[in-house]
């Protein structure tokens, strides 16, 4: 008898706390950006809105395969959304690289990622279709020497690992 594919092989508790780790820690990154914005006033730019999107796109994923894996769902569909989790870090870590190295001014940023000047002092209603998010070559502000997008980068290359660890991990269910 052949072994089963390695979609096929059976999940078990690795897969369900893998999804949940993923899905807590998506959450709480794309949660902290947001309080840095809401709440801390930073103002993101272009590219630190689209860095944010494999987040939502893997919180989703993430939700799915935590409640697929606890209920016992076939392990190709377990394992398959943690590798669309997988693939969607990997893109997250694209965008952050990218990011970071134009904030270091490695390479240049999208042409549309210039900073704006519009004066707030005045009235908010007639200025409002003339503010311009701020540059994406510079960053709000670094910890540790990281940028945001630096730190974006450490954690989109985590929550990959984690993600392929859980997706390849061993599974067996106890009878």
């Amino acid at each position: 008898m052949a072994a089963p594919s390695r979609l096929a092989r059976p999940t078990g508790s690795m897969q369900t706390i893998g999804a949940a780790v993923l899905l807590l820690g998506s959450a709480a990154t794309v949660g902290t950006a947001l309080l840095f914005e809401h709440v801390g006033g930073y103002i993101p730019c272009a590219l630190c809105l689209q860095e944010r999107w494999p987040y939502y796109v893997s919180i989703v994923l993430a939700a799915v395969a935590l409640v697929a894996a606890a209920g016992r769902a076939m392990p190709w569909i377990v394992r398959g959304l943690l590798w669309l989790i997988a693939a969607a870090m990997l893109v997250g870590l694209c965008l952050a690289i990218y990011h970071a190295g134009v904030e270091w001014h490695f390479w240049a940023g999208p042409s549309g990622c210039a900073a704006g000047n519009a004066d707030l002092s005045g009235d908010l209603l007639s200025t409002i279709d003339t503010i311009r998010p701020p540059a994406c070559d510079t960053a709000a502000g670094r910890f540790l020497g990281l940028s945001f997008a630096g730190w974006n980068v450490v954690a989109s290359l985590l929550f990959a690992g984690l993600a392929i660890a859980a997706a390849t991990g061993r599974g067996e269910r106890r009878v």
